[in-house]
């Protein structure tokens, strides 16, 4: 039976966007990103985070890294009584000199490639899905996935003004992810 998701990027939507995290200590969460994900938590979504991680193909950090980042991540989100169900990452970037990361792909956002793939491997409906995130990227990847898209006035998208002309439309438009969760629970039959 499939089931709804939240999908939420990472960086500027639930901690701090500081670059390229190199190390766990940099991880800051947002002040509401650990209620705004128990709340969806508690209303039975999927919470699913996708992250552009092209800092693996430039050479900053590894894939362990990534891994790590998310496991201190899950603590710390668990301390306030909220869980991520599924981390989705593309480390690739088209510029890399390593040939395993040096690709076109079709996961790295602005392509849904991410939500597909985890809406494949989790039985998620992406059509009863949300996408929430802080840059046109973020829109863009979920409604090529065909999910609902909220961008939040948060890390990147204060900084990319004007907006793209050739962006989607966004659902919502709204300050934080706690705006977000709210926005989505008003409107969910869940």
């Amino acid at each position: 039976m499939t089931r709804p998701a939240v999908f939420l990027d990472r960086d500027g939507t639930i901690i701090e966007d500081v670059g390229y995290l190199r190390d766990v200590s940099q991880i800051d969460l947002l002040p509401w990103s650990a209620a705004a994900i128990a709340r969806l938590n508690a209303a039975g979504f999927a919470v699913v985070v996708v992250t552009n991680q092209s800092g693996v193909g430039r050479g900053y950090f590894d894939e362990a890294h990534v891994g790590a980042t998310h496991s201190a991540l899950d603590a710390m989100l668990a301390a306030d009584g909220a869980r991520v169900d599924a981390y989705y990452y593309c480390p690739h970037y088209p510029g890399s000199a390593d040939a395993r990361y040096g690709v076109v792909c079709d996961c790295r956002k602005p392509a849904p490639g991410l939500l597909r793939r985890a809406a494949q491997e989790l039985d998620l409906d992406l059509t009863q899905s949300w996408m929430v995130g802080d840059w046109w990227r973020d829109v863009q990847a979920g409604a090529g996935a065909g999910a609902r898209t909220i961008l939040i006035r948060t890390g990147r998208s204060t900084e990319h003004r004007p907006e793209p002309p050739e962006r989607p439309r966004a659902d919502a438009i709204l300050n934080d992810l706690m705006e977000a969760a709210e926005w989505i629970l008003r409107r969910s039959s869940r």
